[in-house]
Parts: C-alpha cells; sequence; structure tokens
C-alpha cells in the first residue's frame, strides 16, 4: 500500500472519529503528495525514497515552528505542531538512537577514511545515504563533527 492510500484511509478514519489533529497531519501529507506529484518531471508518480524526503521535510518544517512558537509563548500553536509532528512521524521508519547514529557513523568515517574536520563532505554524502529517513539530517551533521573533532 503506497503512501497516499495509507493518507487516504486513516484519513476517512479520522474524519469518521472526528478527530481533528490527525485530519490536519494528514491533509499535510496529501497536500504535499499531490504537490509532488504535480511537479515537472513526477509523470504523476512519487517513489518510495522521495515519499520519505517529503515526509521529513514536512517533520522539520513542523520542528521549527515548534520552536519559533515556544520562543513566543504560543503554547497554543505550538500544541498544534507536535500534533502534527506526531502524526507524520507514523509514517517514518524507526529514527535511530543517539548511541545508534554514533557507532553508525564511526563504521562510516573509518571505511571512507576521514581524518579530520575537512574530510566531513565525505563522511556526510555517504552517512546521508545509508541514514536517509532514520535519522534528521541535523543530529547526522553534529555528530560527525563530533567524531571528527576527536
Amino acid at each position: 500500500m503506497s503512501l497516499e492510500q495509507q493518507v487516504m484511509s486513516e484519513m476517512k478514519d479520522a474524519m469518521k472519529a472526528k478527530n481533528e489533529a490527525l485530519l490536519r497531519g494528514l491533509r499535510a501529507i496529501k497536500a504535499e503528495i499531490i504537490k509532488a506529484k504535480t511537479e515537472p518531471g513526477a509523470n504523476g508518480q512519487v517513489t518510495e525514497e522521495g515519499e520519505l524526503k517529503l515526509l521529513q521535510k514536512l517533520v522539520k518544517q513542523r520542528k521549527d515552528s515548534l520552536e519559533i512558537f515556544k520562543q513566543q509563548n504560543r503554547a497554543d500553536l505550538a500544541q498544534k505542531e507536535e500534533e502534527e509532528i506526531t502524526v507524520i512521524e507514523k509514517f517514518l521508519p524507526k529514527q535511530l538512537t543517539e548511541a545508534e547514529l554514533k557507532e553508525i557513523i564511526a563504521k562510516i568515517i573509518t571505511e571512507v577514511g576521514a581524518t579530520s574536520p575537512a574530510d566531513m563532505g565525505k563522511v556526510m554524502g555517504t552517512a546521508t545515504k545509508q541514514l536517509a529517513g532514520k535519522a534528521d539530517g541535523k543530529a547526522v551533521s553534529t555528530i560527525v563533527k563530533e567524531l571528527l573533532n576527536k
């Protein structure tokens, strides 16, 4: 079952249950899928990899907004963002813990032969491919910097 079919199925259930938060998150996903399908060159389809990127982008946008709302003491808007993040993350693969990330990135560093912070580009290229959908890019970058600066 494709992401779009899953979202549509859950939207029906959310409408029946009158679950406003779930419905809001699902509608955001559906809108992004439609937008991705209509982009030039997409031929009305979105690949599984494209779906992952799309979901990660949505979560990142929500987290950025959440930070801003918390800084501005807007608990009402912050709560909506948190609810949507929870809904969107249901469709993403399980995120790796910091310990798991460090272990994987340490292996990547030895594989590519990185020895200094100047090799960060090589490590990040490999890491982003291997960890696509499993970890936030910001977290990966932070750990790579930390491990290369040792």
